[in-house]
This record gives structure tokens, sequence and C-alpha cells, in this order.
């Protein structure tokens, strides 16, 4: 009987296992539907320092009881009967936050604590086992602190899409889900999310619109999206379970059979009437749209999304962004209302969904000094260059310099060569034609990987069909080439390059939207390639907006100029020249324009959808034969001296800003917040029976052992690596720990056979390390196998397994003395 058992002397799982699953099993939760164990939440986030990076270890929910699949209500969280039966209360409250749920239980397997965030008046009580809540008890109690209402239910409970492989909703992913279906159960029209770049929007959007459809509460829903990557991505991929039911509008025509419809908005509307597709049906036709990247204008007054909205006013519509946008021109959250739910680049780190990254700063002397042309001095095209300072905001707008092409094309090249030369590699330029001119520098650099296939690198902008039709080969991790992808705008935004693990930015970018889109294309994981971080590698200062506020906090608020601001060559030119209010590098910031506007006679600029122009385009593949009739006269100088200033490595740290630190001040900080002195950490080193359990656990957060070795220099133990960065004492290396022990010769007190074992131990410890001998396989290999079978040995040697223990403890204990200095 459960009562004659000794509690004290279980495990956690036992505690789990005997007691808490049968209490909740015992009041009618369903083990097969309702109760989970071991629910992971986090994926570990991912620490990099130089080229290594590893995952802390994160604990998981021990269990999480549901309604239904799709509705969390409560979380349990259980510790050995040896604790205080409220021991796991904060651990079962932060589970809790994340899933949002109000019901929190903590056991040892006496009773339980119960935390009911829907009783303030008695918060946290105890409780016995088997007064544990039934269903129903907790199900009502929810709903009412919900506020749902009977005629709601049918809609908030609907179950998600499940497709069998066992993948469902992440935590937030799952939030959002339930507060937009709980607004729109609840005749809220206008709804907000905001989740940052490679956090799933696409995916959870459907599970949104699957549950709203299954539950027919939105019969006709309208998908819309500025690229034609984007729709095409998704209705082959997440939307893919809506079947026959869901159709791309092509042709400008809207087929009233269907219920799902994906589309361009381009596709919809034009300047002309008959371009105004959407018309083709009532304006009640559709109850639901969802805006994809809604940031880039749809809250606009002015803007073609906006036209489409407006139109079908009934429907509710739920804008998707990572970028909320605050301008005098453009409003979100004026538009759809304040966010209901928020997941932020800093947060994805933090759970380990979202890659980190390191920032490489490079200054270049022209960028930094500038440049200014002799007397009369023409360009390669036999033009008279103007006579003013050149700086860094002029470059590859104004004024191309070759050397300077070359040096950022030098620069990239051989930081691809130190992490892998098939390192997939985005570099974003000022326009098309600087694009082109890297895209042949970096060839020209890479003359073996060209060999090997001339689509090494490519520029893919919006101009080139050649190189769009390139862009799922891009973002394809089973596709090695293209290898790396010069771009302008075409690139920023939409592009699920998974495995991207390095950002080039030779563009000026000043507009935090935009700058968050752009850092966006190497924030995805895979694991299963190898994709834990990635690198920005920074020419332009763009990643001085890391530091800005706006970058993980309020949306941005800015004025934005567009090009309707200069109605003259002569405003323009003065701008250029720094006489006007803005300077050049402004003069462009609408986020569907190209800064790339000021270049050479006969070029274009890029759309942020991939069009060119300034108008609405007849095109819903996007249209490139509209030219700019505000041209700006761009020089091309060679023969310029140009190099770098200096390059500045920085690091994401877990505050979310950038810090620039070795890997001996990470590792010098984590200690402090682990050990308060040397004595501390010598003595939990000297009592624990396992080294390697200490290893592990400063490896989980985040303490990297290859990286500090590289540092530091090779041949220390874990321990004097520790000692020697963090306390700053001499260290000892394995090879003198060990001779320092056969010099005290404690060995003679164990027999002859044992004697041999542990002195070819205390060389096997100099040679790999503690982790080595703390495993009895290591007595199955030579040289110990000459004496039999580890069975054997331990027996014969040492006179049991206890006794080995003991011996191998004591070993341990005389490699780690404290009073062994270090020989001269």
């Amino acid at each position: 009987m459960a009562s004659e058992i000794n509690k004290a002397r279980l495990t956690e799982t036992d505690i789990i296992t005997k007691f808490i699953i049968p209490a909740v099993k015992s009041v009618g939760w369903d083990d097969m539907t309702q109760i989970r164990q071991e629910v992971k939440l986090r994926d570990g986030k991912v620490i990099v320092r130089g080229q290594m990076a590893a995952r802390r270890k994160v604990k998981s929910a021990d269990i999480v009881l549901y309604h239904k699949p799709s509705m969390p209500l409560a979380v349990i969280e259980a510790k050995a009967n040896k604790h205080e039966i409220g021991k796991g209360m904060q651990q079962a409250l932060d589970y809790a936050s994340l899933l949002d749920v109000p019901f929190v239980f903590a056991s040892n397997g006496d009773g339980f604590i119960f935390h009911d965030k829907t009783n303030l008046a008695a918060l946290e009580t105890e409780i016995r086992l088997e007064d544990f809540p039934s269903p129903e008890t907790l199900w009502r109690k929810f709903c009412a602190w919900k506020g749902y209402k009977t005629e709601q239910l049918p809609v908030i409970t609907q179950s998600y899409h499940d497709d069998g492989t066992g993948k469902a909703p992440r935590y937030y992913q799952l939030q959002a889900i339930n507060k937009t279906v709980e607004a729109v159960a609840a005749g809220q029209d206008r709804i907000l999310l905001v989740m940052a770049t490679g956090t799933g929007k696409t995916y959870t959007a459907f599970q949104i619109i699957w549950r709203l459809w299954k539950a027919r509460a939105k019969k006709r829903i309208l998908f819309l999206a500025d690229r034609n990557i984007l729709v095409d991505q998704t209705r082959i991929n997440d939307f893919q379970p809506f079947g026959t039911a869901m159709t791309k509008i092509t042709g400008r025509t809207v087929d009233p059979a269907f219920e799902i419809h994906l589309a361009l908005y381009q596709a919809l509307t034009g300047p002309e009437e008959e371009q105004k597709a959407y018309k083709q049906v009532d304006p009640d036709f559709f109850d639901l749209i969802v805006i994809d990247e809604c940031h880039r204008g749809s809250a606009s007054e002015e803007s073609a999304w906006r036209e489409i909205l407006d139109y079908f006013h009934s429907a509710t519509q739920v804008g998707l962004t990572a970028t909320p946008k605050e301008t005098e021109d453009v409003s979100n959250i004026e538009y759809f209302g304040d966010p209901i739910y928020s997941y932020s680049l800093k947060q994805g780190i933090e759970d380990g969904f979202l890659a980190p990254y390191k920032v490489v700063r490079v200054d270049i002397d022209i960028d930094v000094q500038g440049w200014r042309p002799t007397k009369d001095q023409i360009d390669k095209n036999g033009e008279l260059i103007e006579d003013r300072i050149y700086n860094q905001k002029d470059f590859d707008r104004t004024i191309v310099i070759d050397e300077r092409t070359q040096l950022v094309a030098q620069t990239v090249t051989n930081y691809l060569k130190r992490i892998g030369p098939m390192s997939k590699t985005i570099v974003f330029c000022n326009d098309i034609d600087h694009a082109e001119r890297m895209r042949r520098a970096i060839a020209n650099l890479n003359p073996e990987q060209m060999a090997k296939n001339d689509k090494y690198v490519m520029k893919i902008t919006g101009d080139d069909d050649l190189g769009k039709g390139q862009l799922d080969n891009f973002i394809n991790p089973k596709r090695a080439y293209p290898v790396i992808a010069t771009t302008s705008e075409l690139m920023t935004t939409g592009v699920d390059a998974k495995t991207c693990k390095l950002v080039v930015l030779d563009q000026g970018i000043q507009s935090m939207t935009k700058f968050k889109q752009v850092i966006g294309r190497g924030t995805r994981i895979d694991d299963k390639y190898g994709k834990l971080w990635f690198t920005i590698m920074d020419f332009k200062k763009a990643t001085e907006l890391f530091a800005d506020e706006r970058f993980d906090g309020e949306p941005e608020q800015v004025k934005e100029t567009t090009p309707k601001d200069f109605e003259s060559d002569e405003g323009l030119d003065n701008i250029i020249e720094g006489e006007g209010e803005l300077d050049a590098s402004k003069a462009f910031e609408d986020e569907d324009i190209d800064p790339a506007t000021i270049q050479e006679p006969e070029k274009t600029y890029e759309f942020d959808n991939g069009t060119s122009g300034n108008g609405y385009v007849d095109n819903t593949e996007g249209s490139e034969d509209w030219n700019d009739e505000q041209k700006v006269r761009k020089f091309h100088v060679k023969g310029v001296s140009v190099k770098a200033l200096a390059e500045r490595v920085q690091y994401y740290d877990s505050d979310g800003k950038l810090v620039t630190e070795s890997f001996k001040d990470y590792t010098c900080k984590t200690m402090a917040g682990l050990f308060s002195s040397l004595d501390e950490f010598t003595q939990k080193w000297q009592g624990t029976d396992r080294k390697q359990a200490i290893i592990d656990e400063l490896a989980e957060q985040g303490i990297i052992w290859e990286a500090l070795e590289e540092e530091v220099g090779k041949g220390l133990d874990p321990f004097d690596l520790i000692c020697h960065v963090v306390y700053d004492t001499p260290p000892l290396t394995r090879r003198e720990r060990a001779d320092n022990v056969k010099k005290r010769n404690y060995f003679t007190k164990y027999g002859e056979t044992a004697q041999q074992v542990l002195n070819q131990l205390l060389d096997k410890y100099a040679d790999v390390g503690v982790q080595e001998i703390e495993s009895i396989n290591v007595l199955k290999v030579t040289p110990f196998d000459q004496y039999g079978r580890p069975a054997e040995i331990v027996k014969k040697g040492f006179g049991g397994k206890p006794q080995y223990d003991a011996a191998i403890k004591e070993l341990e204990f005389e490699i780690y003395q404290p009073d062994t200095p270090k020989t001269a």
C-alpha cells in the first residue's frame, strides 16, 4: 500500500507515478487527452562564442492538464519527498505564465499547494491528494475567469489542426491562436498580432483560420500578402490542409466557389477601375481577412491594402507583423488597436526558438574620414566629379569607388573561408546596380567555387528573372546553390532562409522597421543542418540601431519622408549636398520604396514587393518596366586607396544587448552568478562524486569548454580552466596534476593489480581528462583489458564495486588536492 512506502527514499519520478498521477486520474482527468507529462516549453538558449555554440539545457513542466489539446488549464510541478511540499511552486508559476493558465500546483507526494489566480481571496492553499479538483471544476472556474459566454464556447473550444506527426503549436503560438480566436468569438473585428520574424506567423495564421473555419464562425477567408513567394510558400506548406477548399487568386479573377482565398494585393487592385478585381464579389463576401506583414502599409489611408480592407469593412481583419509601425502616415495600432499578443526577438532568442547573433562591425577609412576628388578629377565615364567631401552615406548612392566594393567583397570572402565557404549568405546592397557590382567582385574573388558551380554567387533582385528564379533554391536547405545572394530590397522580408549564416549590411538602413526585417533573414534555427546562430557583418553602422530602445520595445514612431516631399531636382540636389534639412540617406525612407532611387540614369529602383516604380503595378508577379524620372547622377571612380580601420566583434547577451566581450569575460560573469568564491567552487567540485555532473551543469549555463580552451590554452582540466579564468590562479596542466599525484605515492596501500590500474587511470586522466576515468567502460579498453573484464578487475583488484568507486573518488581527491603548487 502507498502508506507503507517510504516516500523519503523515492525519486521525483516515483512521486509523480505513485502519488500525483493517481490522485489526478482518480477525479476524472483523462490520461490520453488531458494529461501530458514532461512538456517541453522552451528549446534552450543558444550561447555563441567564436565559431562554437551550445544550447542551454531547459527543464520541462512535469505535468500540464488540458481541457482539450488546444486549451491548457493547469501546471503541476513535482519534487522528491525530501523537499517541502511547495518547493516547486515558483518553477510552476513560470511555466503557467508561458501557457497563460490560472491554476498551478506544487507537490512532494504528501498533498498539493494550490495556487488559484481565479480566487485572490485564497490565492495559495494546501489541499490533500484526494481533494485534487476535477476537470469540470477547473473548466468552470477557467471559463468564469476568462469571461467566456456559453454561445462563444463552440468557437473557443474548436481544436487546432493535428497533422498526425506530433507537431503542435509552441507555447507562444498557442497563446496567439487562442487569444485571437477568443477575440473573434467576443466580436472584436480588428486584431493585431506582433511576432518576431522566424517565429511562425504563417503557421499561427493557419491555425487561427482553421479553427474559425472548422467552427463555421468564418466561412470565406482572404489571406493577403504582398509577394508572390509568400503566397506560394503559404499555399504549398502551412495552408496545404485546406486542400480543395483553397485557391490562389490569379488572372484578376475571384472565384466564389472557393472558401479560402490567397492573394497578392497587386492581383486584386490597380489604378484603373477594371483592375479592381476585389469588386467582383459583394462587400460582405469575405468574413475574415488575414493580412501578412501588415506593417507595410495596410493601415495607410492611401495604400492599396487599405482600399481592399475598406471595401470588405464588415469582415473581421487580423494583421500579422514582426514590426508594428507608427508614423504620421501609417499606424497599425490606430487601425487594428493594440496588439492582443506580442512575442519579441529577445524572447525568441532567450527561449531558444530563434538564433542569436554576433556582430562584426567593419569601419572603412574613407567612410569615416571621407574622400574628396582632386581638382578637375573625372570619373570612369569622363564625367567631372563634383568637388566636395563624400562619406559613408554617399558611397554606392551618389558615388561608386571600385576599391571600396573590392574591400567589402574581400572581407566577406575571408570570413566565409573561416566559417565555411558554403555558408548561405545574403549581402544587402544600396541598389540593383550595387548588387550586381558586388556579385561580380565576390565571383572574381572565388574562382574555385565559381568553377564548381557558376551559381555560387547570384544577384537576386526584382529586375532579374534569372536571379528571382533561384530564390527557392537559395532558401532550400537541401540545395547547395546559390550560396551567396546579393540583393537590395527583394529579400528584406518573407524569405524563409533557415540556413542563412551570414547577413552582410552594406546598405544604409535607418528605418527600424526595415532593420528588424533584414535582421530577421538570419534568425531562424535549423538544428538538422547545424544552423544555431548567425553573423551580421556591418559596413554601414546599421547595427547601431540595436542600441535604440525601439529595437525590442515600442513600435517605430518616426516621421517618414517619401519622394513626394521633393518636387524638384534642385531641392533634391540641395539635400544631397547637405544644404537641406535631411540628408540623402533619409530621402527615401518609405518602406515601400528602395532608398536606392539615387542612382545612375537608365536604372530603376526596387519596391519592397519585388516590383519597381511609384504606383500601382499591373502584374501580379511584379513588373520592372517603370523608370524613375528623379534620376541622380552617380559618379564611378577607380584608383582610390581604401583600407579597413577597425573590426570589432560583439555578441548578444542575456539582456538583449550587444556586448564586446571575450568568452573568458562571459565565463567570469556566469560563474559569479553560480558561486560566490573560489572556496565555494572548490568545495562543490571536491564534494561531487562525479565531476562530469559539474562539467555538464556548467555547459548547460553556456560555458563552452572547447571555446574556453581556444582562448586560454589546451591541456588544462575544466577545474583549472575555471580557476585560472575566473579566480586568476596559476593553472596546472593535467599532466602536471598527474605527476604530482605520482610523487605522493599514495598507491602503496593498494594491492599490485589495483596500483597498476590506478596508475594507468591517472595516465588516462592526463591524456583525455577526468570524464574518462569516471566511466566504468574505460576498463574495457587497452591497457586495462589485459587484467580481464571490468567485473573481474573490480572484484579481484579492489574487492568489489563499492571499493572500486571509493578508490576512484580518492584518486580524484588526490588529483585536485588544493595544496599542489605549480612546478617551476
